[in-house]
C-alpha cells in the first residue's frame, strides 16, 4: 500500500512540474470591485535574465458574466531596463457573435488569455515594467475583476 502512495506522489510531482516548467513570470492584479477607472493602470514589474530564448507574452483578463461588452481595448505602456518607453494598443474579443463568452469560466467568472507577443526576444536583461489601462469608451468599466501578465517559454 505504501508503494502505491509513493508512486502516486512521485507521478503527481512530475505532472505538476511539467505543467509549470515553461512559466517565467505570472501575476494577477485585482481591479476595483466597483469599476475599473480609465485612468487607473495595472502595473507589472518583472526581471528578465535570459535574452537568448524567446518568450510568449500573454495578457489575461478575468471578468464577470455581466461584463457589458463583446470586446476589450488595452492601452499598454512598457519601459525596458535602459529606460526606453514603448506604447501599444490592442483589441481582443471576449465573446463570439452570438454573445457566448470565449475563454474559460465557471460560476459567473470568465478568464480570457490573450497572446500579446509570440516568440519575443527581450533585448536586455534587467527589470521591465508594463502598465495596462483599459481603452473602452466608458470611464468606469464594470465587470472586470483581474488583469494578469504571464511570460512563458514556448
Amino acid at each position: 500500500m505504501n508503494k502505491a502512495k509513493t508512486l502516486i506522489i512521485i507521478l503527481s510531482s512530475i505532472l505538476f512540474a511539467s505543467c509549470t516548467k515553461g512559466v517565467i513570470f505570472s501575476e494577477f492584479k485585482d481591479v476595483s470591485p466597483i469599476a475599473w477607472d480609465k485612468d487607473s493602470a495595472v502595473t507589472f514589474s518583472f526581471h528578465i535574465a535570459d535574452t537568448l530564448h524567446p518568450c510568449n507574452v500573454l495578457l489575461h483578463l478575468r471578468h464577470q458574466d455581466n461584463y457589458p461588452y463583446q470586446n476589450m481595448w488595452f492601452f499598454l505602456s512598457s519601459i525596458s531596463p535602459d529606460g526606453i518607453p514603448k506604447c501599444d494598443t490592442i483589441e481582443f474579443f471576449l465573446a463570439d457573435d452570438r454573445g457566448r463568452w470565449l475563454g474559460n469560466g465557471r460560476n459567473g467568472h470568465i478568464s480570457m488569455p490573450v497572446l500579446y507577443e509570440q516568440n519575443y526576444l527581450f533585448p536586455d536583461t534587467g527589470i521591465y515594467s508594463l502598465s495596462i489601462r483599459h481603452g473602452m469608451r466608458t470611464g468606469q468599466l464594470r465587470g472586470v475583476t483581474q488583469v494578469g501578465l504571464e511570460l512563458q517559454h514556448p
